[in-house]
């Protein structure tokens, strides 16, 4: 055990001190800027303070190396930082293994070069606790690092906060090569039914079985949750019911869920962040902001295994009821490797997401690029997205991708996904509170290159995805882009040099207006399908009629090439 944690160790610290030589190069963006074109009113965040009072670990019985727990000391330095008032928690350098950690008031935990707290793989060191997890109110285990009604904390320094997370996850089989896959099952372990997926126990197995809901068990009763409880992996980070909360500076890494999950929570900073996750990590996100308001997210970096920086706000009657949406939002200068999607809404926004600002963006090779999914049943209204500056490249399937129909799956699919799960019904629905609607959303500056797919607007048959706005944006990609069930589509100086496909397909849309939007490489420009299409405008000097290709149901006025 010793020789594997050192050599955890010494390769987070090695990561981490290319990180280091990264951000030397890096132009951030400093709190002054951050408010600058803001196209609605955004409230000034309220900032942490911290009286001078500081402790170090040391001082309470801590040891570093990776061999003892050190839960109890930083309870007690916790506790002593809070009684004084508030103050700084020194981590210095070394393996710092603990259990959980939760934060009380006026508390900052400062991570030193070198430092790693490191979390326990005892699953016995954490409690099941009355929780929320992907929007529903739930039991899961306690988080590594938890804050519940509190105010005035932070987590600041250039360490590294490890969640242990290969410990408590689940891995598909899909997402290794063979000799990871034999190399797994040999450490240990069960299989599914169907060999398919790998669980580090058979309590795990026995949640998964049990559940007909993602990860929320509703198969068994509340008395059962015990004997599946290593199922019930918790997020790394949850601040819940707080405020003025800052993380600045450290490598969060290894979640078992979610990596950093603050939930109705306020006055929010989140900069400077290196965050990571395996690419194969179940629920292996990086941010997920839920129900929370005036938030700046800043100068940060994101390699993880599912979506990167992600708004939510609860999910069906739960979100309804809780009515809580995420708003006042400033998303600035992040980068994003490998995720499901750079920047994501949703699926779980029932209680409404609002008023934000997303600039200065690099997305490379995340499976979508900016991603809007959500389902019936959901309810909630996602409006005024405000999203301009983001340059992507190499992405596999779409850079900008809506999706009324989302079924929980990857945007690529795997062995074991089956691709009719997220296939469009055509069935109009009554349009009650469970109905989503996207409306409002505002895009310009996007520049994508060697990528599959520019973009798949697609709303509901009975709710349209209203007034969406793409401006100044070339798409160099292998298909163009697809607007589906869309009232108020405007293209205004859009290129698209699509290799494989038609630039522009419309079906089911109405009031698509394109101003000066050009196509390269494409056999067939622009396709209109579906007797439901109308009042869709072209400019003469851009489009020609007989580049466009229209279907048979189509209304014969449905299109207007103007001069």
């Amino acid at each position: 055990m010793q020789s594997s944690i050192l050599k955890l160790g010494l390769i987070c610290l090695t990561l981490f001190c290319s990180k280091l030589l990264e951000a030397q190069t890096t132009n951030f963006i400093n709190e002054n800027e951050i408010y600058e074109g803001i196209e609605f009113e955004m409230p000034k965040v309220k900032t942490t303070s911290f009286p001078k009072y500081k402790v170090n670990i040391n001082d309470f019985g801590a040891k570093s190396g990776g061999l003892f727990i050190n839960t109890e000391a930083f309870e007690k330095a916790i506790e002593n930082v809070n009684s004084k008032g508030g103050g700084k928690i020194i981590v210095p350098r070394g393996i710092w293994l603990t259990g959980p950690i939760t934060f009380k008031s006026n508390v900052n935990i400062h991570l030193e070069d070198g430092s790693l707290i490191l979390f326990s793989d005892d699953f016995d060191d954490y409690p099941l606790i009355k929780t929320s997890f992907e929007g529903l109110n739930t039991v899961r285990n306690i988080s590594p690092i938890n804050a519940n009604n509190v105010e005035n904390i932070a987590i600041t320094g250039s360490g590294i906060i490890d969640g242990n997370g290969d410990a408590w996850r689940p891995v598909k089989k899909s997402k290794m090569t063979d000799g990871q896959w034999k190399k797994l099952v040999s450490s240990g372990g069960v299989l599914s039914t169907d060999k398919k997926i790998w669980f580090p126990s058979e309590g795990a197995k026995k949640g998964y079985e049990s559940t007909t809901n993602f990860n929320v068990p509703d198969l068994i009763s509340d008395a059962e949750l015990q004997a599946v409880k290593d199922y019930l992996r918790p997020v790394m980070v949850s601040v819940v019911n707080s405020k003025r909360i800052l993380l600045d500076g450290p490598t969060f890494q290894n979640s078992p869920a979610w990596n950093i999950h603050p939930l109705m929570s306020e006055d929010i900073i989140i900069r400077n962040l290196n965050v990571r996750n395996p690419w194969y990590s179940q629920n292996g996100d990086g941010l997920d902001l839920e129900s929370c308001k005036n938030v700046l997210i800043y100068n940060n970096t994101f390699d993880v295994g599912d979506d990167a920086i992600c708004f939510k706000s609860g999910k069906n009657e739960d979100g309804r009821k809780r009515g809580m949406p995420t708003e006042n939002i400033v998303v600035k200068n992040n980068i994003v490797h490998h995720a499901h999607g750079g920047f994501v809404i949703g699926s779980e926004m029932s209680g409404g997401v609002r008023n934000v600002h997303v600039s200065n963006c690099t997305f490379l090779g995340t499976d979508v690029g900016l991603r809007f999914k959500s389902t019936r049943g959901r309810g909630g209204v996602v409006e005024n997205i405000y999203i301009s500056n983001i340059d992507m490249i190499n992405i596999p399937t779409e850079a900008i991708r809506f999706n009324m129909f989302y079924g929980g799956n990857s945007p690529v699919l795997e062995d074991d996904q089956n691709a009719e799960d997220e296939k469009r019904d055509e069935t109009i629905v009554l349009v009650t509170e469970e109905t989503p609607s996207f409306k409002n959303i505002f895009m310009e500056n996007i520049k994508v290159s060697n990528s599959e797919t520019a973009a798949f607007f697609m709303g509901l048959p009975e709710m349209s995805l209203k007034n969406v706005s793409l401006k100044n944006a070339i798409f160099q990609t292998k298909k163009g882009i697809t607007a589906i069930d869309t009232d108020g589509l405007t293209l205004s100086n859009v290129k698209v040099i699509a290799s494989e496909d038609y630039a522009l397909t419309i079906y089911n849309s109405k009031n698509v207006v394109s101003e000066n939007f050009s196509v390269e490489e494409s056999k067939n420009p622009i396709k209109v399908l579906g007797a439901k299409t109308e009042n869709i405008q072209f400019l003469k000097s851009n489009i020609s009629s007989s580049n466009i290709k229209q279907s048979e149901e189509l209304n014969k006025k449905a299109i207007k090439v103007r001069n």
